[in-house]
This record gives structure tokens, C-alpha cells and sequence, in this order.
């Protein structure tokens, strides 16, 4: 037990560090704003593209690694989008927004750092694997579906462009096409560019996790508890539960089985309160459903870091 306290609790302390900084105002929301976007927008598709540059794709991208853990997140997409609709009644649009919260598992704040701490740096090939389709997945997903449900009587005959031109702004996305185009071609940077990046890279997950502590400090939870607590319960139990099932009749190896069920544990990411916020939809459950489930989640990753060995 103690030895999984030591792997989950300082990621959690750092994100702890930058609610309490927001909280006794050390730091302004101006000042976290700057971190979220060096972290969001620069450190991490620097992370993203370096890894996945360096990936031994063949080893990383394996079938049955992707194939359950996106059943596993569009499965739980559409149970959030059912039950947000039809046992809680919210309008469609909303309920899109609320199923992305179900789908957008925090891959890279907080899976990485804790696979990381739990597995060691050397076992994080299906985490790149996962994280190079997460983004490209969900938000291909998550926009098809809401164009669809904004579009309904009339003609769906821009949604691809739509789709596109949503995705290709991601930065991260932008990271992770280009470190697969640098795998695949094997183009060398040069020594002095690449160990500039290094720098940036390794300031990436704690600056990111002190300024993730300090979003999540503006969305304290108001109202749509029941809502909220379906968001949970789907990204900490369902969504890792289909993924550890599946999984378990694929053969992976223990290394790929583990990093790819923890990923689906992760409490939502803010990229749902980003989504929600594109749309102008569900802006307030998303908030809360990331608040809470990443709190709750110091509890459920504990569980299933047990469950895994």
C-alpha cells in the first residue's frame, strides 16, 4: 500500500501545489493562464513529438492495444451521451459535451507521470502508442458527433472540413503528426536544436500539473451533481473496466496491458472543458466533472495500480 501511495501522491501533490498557489492568490490566474499555454501549446507537443519521433513503432503500435482501449473510450462516449439525454434529460448538444468528458481520458498530465513512477521510463511505448490517436481520436469523434446533432434536418455536407480544420489547430496534434513524419522518414535533428528541446521537454509535466492544480481551482463544483457524478463514474470505473476486460483476452504484453488500463483510468483531461467551452455547451459539468474526478482519481488509480500488480 505504502508503495502505491509513493507512486501516485506526489503527482498529486504538484497538482495540489498549484490549487493552493491559485487559492491563497501566490500565484494570479493571469500567471497560470501563461503556464497552461507554455505547457499546452509548446512544452507538450515538444514532449509528444520527441517521444513518438524516437518510438519503435512497430513494438508501440500494436492492434490490440488501440483496438481495446478506444472501444473501451467510444463505448463509454456513447453511454454518457445516452445517459446525459435520456435518464437526465439534458438537450443533445449538451449531452455530446458531457459524453466527451467520458471519452477524454488525462493521457498525458497525469497517465504519463504516473505510469512513469509505477512502471519505470523504460515501459511507456503503448503510453505514446495511445497518446499519438488520443487526441486525433476524440476530438474526430467528439466534433463528428456534435456537427451531426447541430446539423440535424439540415445537409452534413461541410462536416469534414469542419472536423479538420477543429483538429489541425490542436497543437497537439501538430506535435504528434510530426513526430510520427520524423520516425517515419528518419530525418536527424541537429544535436544543439535537439538539446534545446530536451530542455523544454523536461519542464513539461510539472509545469503543466502546477498549472492543471490551478485550473481546476476556477471550477468548483455547482449543481448537476448527479450529472457530475456519471462523468465520474464512467471515466474512473467503466471506461478502465471494458479496457481491462477486452484486453485481457488480447494477449498484450504485461508492460502494453498495464500502460493502456491505467491510461483509461485517468479522470477526464481539460481538453472536455476546452470542448465544452468550443461549443458553448455543458461548460459547467465539464468543469466540475474534471475537479472531481481528478480528486477522486488519487482513490480509484490507487485500486487499479492494485489491480494490475
Amino acid at each position: 500500500m505504502l508503495d502505491l501511495i509513493q507512486v501516485i501522491l506526489p503527482v498529486f501533490l504538484i497538482v495540489g501545489f498549484g490549487y493552493i498557489a491559485v487559492w491563497r492568490r501566490i500565484i494570479s490566474d493571469a500567471a497560470i493562464d501563461g503556464l497552461m499555454s507554455f505547457a499546452q501549446k509548446i512544452a507538450i507537443p515538444l514532449l509528444l513529438f520527441r517521444a513518438i519521433s524516437t518510438l519503435d513503432l512497430s513494438a508501440g503500435f500494436q492492434p490490440a492495444l488501440l483496438i481495446s482501449f478506444y472501444i473501451g473510450a467510444t463505448v463509454s462516449f456513447f453511454l454518457g451521451l445516452f445517459g446525459a439525454r435520456f435518464v437526465f434529460g439534458r438537450e443533445w448538444e449538451d449531452s455530446v459535451a458531457i459524453g466527451f468528458g467520458c471519452l477524454f481520458s488525462n493521457s498525458v498530465l497525469l497517465g504519463l507521470p504516473i505510469s512513469e513512477r509505477a512502471f519505470g521510463a523504460d515501459n511507456l511505448s503503448a503510453n505514446y502508442a495511445i497518446i499519438a490517436f488520443h487526441a486525433p481520436f476524440c476530438y474526430g469523434l467528439g466534433i463528428t458527433v456534435m456537427e451531426i446533432v447541430k446539423a440535424r434536418g439540415t445537409g452534413l455536407g461541410s462536416l469534414g472540413p469542419k472536423v479538420l480544420k477543429a483538429m489541425f489547430k490542436n497543437a497537439l496534434i501538430l506535435g504528434i503528426l510530426a513526430g510520427i513524419a520524423v520516425n517515419i522518414t528518419g530525418v536527424q535533428m541537429p544535436i544543439v536544436l535537439a538539446d534545446a528541446v530536451d530542455l523544454i521537454v523536461r519542464a513539461a509535466l510539472p509545469t503543466a500539473l502546477f498549472g492543471l492544480g490551478g485550473v481546476l481551482y476556477r471550477y468548483r463544483p455547482e449543481g448537476d451533481l448527479r450529472v457530475i457524478a456519471m462523468v465520474c463514474a464512467m471515466s474512473l470505473i467503466v471506461h478502465p473496466a471494458i479496457v481491462f476486460t477486452l484486453g485481457s483476452f488480447t494477449g498484450l504484453s504485461q508492460s502494453a496491458f498495464r500502460s493502456m488500463v491505467l491510461t483509461s483510468a485517468m479522470a477526464p483531461g481539460i481538453n472536455t472543458y476546452l470542448f465544452a467551452d468550443m461549443y458553448g455547451r455543458a461548460r459547467r459539468v465539464a468543469a466540475s466533472s474534471v475537479l472531481l474526478a481528478t480528486g477522486l482519481s488519487v482513490m480509484t488509480v490507487w485500486v487499479w495500480l492494485g489491480v494490475l500488480g
